[in-house]
């Protein structure tokens, strides 16, 4: 059986875009096992302009109309009738309600991981707008779907809230650990770092903000480094020069090896997100033997608690973030070298890829 992962735009790990990271690497890994595997791009723009990848790409011109496949994917899908199972990656995207039933038609299985699309707060975002798009398109998408892959347990919980889908399916991804020997950096002043999209609600950013404000105040020997591009990076940037936020660093957007080094360089990775499916600059980080702080709704949190790989957070507030980051300044260099290491096999352990594929692999067998 083949599979065909199948998103908006190109799985292009070279993006700030957390979906097409985690298909990517999804697709790698299945393919190196040997797996028949495509990736499958709805987008605006049909220019290969990417590296070298193990699996085939397909590209797919977006329509105009939100909801409306191009002739090109539905001869594509016919094709693979009976012999494929389409993997759907997003969630409360138009073309996928046309998808859903168009795959169904031709007897196309599918599965759909929606990444944090349906937990708790993302439903609360335009809630009565969703709840009539649920009524009219998605719900279809969701009871055609052979299994619902969800990465975290806020996902699961909005799902419950949304109907009863007992094909529902918890695993996160698996991350690809570099082979790098640990070292801690070797900074002037302590570097708490935030790499992602610069979206202030969503990804906590005025929180870490607030946060590290508070942290000057009793410790003046702190850096904030802020990673990444994004709607809000102006307001924020407005933000730190208007209430006078020294040590505050925006990078833009970084990518590859260029991120890798700054990152490498910080001695805490945060992360307070409201909301979340898995959040792949965490794992990145820790995969780096960086110690995280982050907040429940990551989806990573239990794991951070039971690995030591850092700080967990109970609440997602201002308070308890400024007492972690205080926490993590007077941690001594030993203390915070092995939560580090914890952190590195947090990710050995718990996104190892052979264990992920295996389980995908379930997944789309059922």
């Amino acid at each position: 059986m083949e599979i065909i992962h199948l998103i908006l735009g190109k799985a292009n790990p070279d993006r700030m875009n957390g979906v097409n990271k985690v298909v990517y690497q999804l697709a790698t890994n299945q393919a190196k096992r040997n797996l028949k595997v495509e990736v499958w791009g709805i987008t605006k723009d049909l220019t290969h302009n990417y590296e070298d990848r193990v699996f085939n790409t397909q590209l797919f011109k977006k329509q105009h109309n939100p909801f409306k496949l191009s002739e090109l994917l539905k001869l594509a899908l016919i094709k693979k009738s009976g012999k494929a199972v389409v993997h759907l990656h997003g969630g409360w995207i138009p073309v996928y309600a046309t998808l859903a039933k168009f795959l169904s038609k031709h007897d196309i299985p599918f599965v759909i991981t929606p990444h944090g699309a349906y937990n708790t707060v993302a439903m609360n975002k335009s809630k009565w707008i969703k709840k009539a798009y649920y009524q009219l398109f998605e719900k279809s998408v969701l009871k055609n779907a052979k299994a619902i892959h969800a990465i975290g347990k806020s996902e699961i919980d909005g799902l419950a809230g949304l109907g009863n889908y007992s094909n529902t399916f918890l695993s996160p991804y698996g991350f690809e650990i570099e082979s790098i020997k640990p070292v801690m950096p070797n900074n002037e002043k302590f570097v708490i770092g935030f790499v992602g999209r610069i979206t202030a609600y969503t990804k906590g950013l005025d929180i870490i903000i607030d946060s590290f404000k508070n942290v000057l105040q009793k410790n003046a020997r702190a850096e904030l480094w802020i990673v990444g591009e994004g709607d809000d990076l102006n307001s924020l940037k407005s933000k730190v020069q208007g209430e006078g936020i020294s040590g505050v660093k925006f990078f833009g957007a970084k990518y590859g090896e260029e991120k890798n080094a700054i990152i490498r360089k910080m001695n805490v990775f945060v992360h307070a997100s409201r909301n979340e499916g898995m959040p792949s600059a965490v794992i990145e980080a820790a995969s780096f033997a960086v110690p995280v702080i982050v907040s429940p709704e990551t989806n990573i949190a239990e794991l951070v608690e039971k690995y030591k790989a850092g700080i967990a957070l109970n609440e997602n507030t201002v308070e308890e973030l400024t007492s972690a980051f205080l926490e993590a300044i007077s941690s001594s260099t030993e203390d915070l070298y092995l939560q580090g290491l914890c952190a590195l096999k947090m990710i050995k352990e718990a996104f190892n890829w052979t264990q992920i594929v295996r389980s995908m692999n379930d997944l789309y067998a059922k």
